[in-house]
């Protein structure tokens, strides 16, 4: 019988797969990650610890599987809120659910099943995993969900072939309401369970008032850019090489406060981020203002009226050297070579046709169409049909 640990966090999705491993005659063990301490930032009771692990345990309990629980909430603070803080500091927006998958699930928890002698670790995501063989050696596919609304493998972009090739996902090939299905024919308490939402593990947080345990407010003004801004009309230059036109394509335009009229006030630049909407205060516009631009330095946020502000769109973003990265790595691209995918830039974004271009310092990623809101700190992932190939951090 072969071991699997599953992490079990309280929710239908992990205890459905336990179940499911389980029936196919694994020796299962349910671990429960407690990976956060403080609830005076999170919004009334949504993701509340104690209640989570109450419910892995009586799932366990029901399914007949041994239970514990671990504490990573040291190594969660290290990894994920310490480097969260850092991107916000520097006026990036990460992705803490994908580096939770990459730092934490699949890598200190990983360990911890490694050392109780399990031969795979489970979760609950809605993704599914293939296996190649070519000249002799096994290669791991990332593949996407079947259930289209629930498909999970973005959050998966960061897994290398050793993390996949332990790695178990037993509802991949199932329907949110089919797991929920299971659960009830089952009789487990998490069948009615809401899906849980908001940071990783912290559940919903006030994000402005969580940044606040190390960034400070700062009083600073926002500024309305009118989408007739030079910068948006001026004649492309002609280029020698494609390279070039790609660098270029793959620049922001560079704002001053001279560039647009004072609105409002905000209480901190780092809080706030490109596209977003909410939490501005400003009204009497035509047309709602988004974020298009925050200055950190200067503690200026950039706005512009309406979804479709040319400070919103770019069809070209670049990835450094150091922040690619390959799940398919007999698939990474040699520098010179180009590659036509499919893209998102964020989780649940319908695929986007796209050219990747490898360079000596890392790849542009262009896309076919205009996209909205390409933000640095954010993760740009890569798919050849259902399968995930590569992804690397927006730079």
């Amino acid at each position: 019988m072969k071991r699997v640990i599953i992490g079990l966090s309280g929710g239908v999705d992990s205890s459905v797969a336990a179940y499911l491993l389980k029936e196919q005659g694994y020796e299962v063990i349910g671990l429960f990650m407690k990976n956060w301490h403080d609830d005076s930032v999170t919004i009334s009771d949504e993701c509340p610890w104690l209640e989570d692990s109450n419910d892995a345990m009586l799932v366990a309990d029901k399914l007949g599987i041994p239970f514990q629980t671990v504490d990573l909430s040291e190594q969660y603070k290290e990894r994920i809120v310490d480097y969260m803080f850092s991107e916000y500091e520097k006026g990036r927006t990460p992705n803490p659910d994908v580096l939770c998958n990459r730092e934490i699930k699949f890598d200190v928890f990983m360990d911890i099943a490694m050392e109780l002698g399990a031969d795979y670790v489970a979760t609950g995501h809605y993704c599914r995993k293939g296996t190649l063989v070519r000249g002799g050696k096994e290669i791991y596919q990332l593949l996407s969900g079947v259930d289209g609304n629930k498909d999970q493998s973005y959050f998966l972009c960061q897994l290398s072939q050793a993390q996949l090739a332990k790695a178990l996902f037993p509802i991949g090939h199932l329907t949110k309401p089919q797991v929920r299905d299971i659960a009830k024919a089952q009789d487990l308490i998490t069948a009615e369970k809401r899906d849980s939402q908001g940071l990783c593990f912290i559940g919903k947080v006030k994000l402005p008032e969580f940044l606040q345990q190390q960034l400070k407010p700062k009083e600073g003004v926002i500024v309305e850019v009118d989408d007739s801004l030079s910068v948006y009309n001026t004649p492309r230059p002609e280029f020698g090489s494609k390279l070039q036109l790609l660098e270029f394509l793959s620049k922001k335009p560079e704002y001053n406060l001279s560039d647009g009229k004072v609105v409002g006030k905000h209480q901190g630049a780092h809080y706030f981020t490109k596209g977003q909407r909410k939490g501005l205060a400003v009204g009497g516009t035509k047309e709602p203002l988004f974020v298009i631009d925050t200055d950190v330095d200067e503690n200026i946020i950039y706005t512009g009226q309406g979804k479709n502000h040319p400070g919103l769109l770019r069809n070209v973003l670049f990835v450094s050297e150091n922040e690619l990265h390959w799940i398919r790595e007999d698939l990474s691209l040699k520098e010179g070579e180009t590659m036509e995918v499919f893209a998102r830039i964020r989780y649940r974004q319908p695929l986007q046709k796209a050219t990747l271009h490898k360079v000596e310092t890392g790849l542009y990623v262009e896309f076919n169409e205009m996209q909205s809101a390409i933000t640095e700190g954010q993760f740009v992932a890569w798919y050849h049909g259902e399968e995930l190939l590569g992804s690397g951090i927006i730079s």
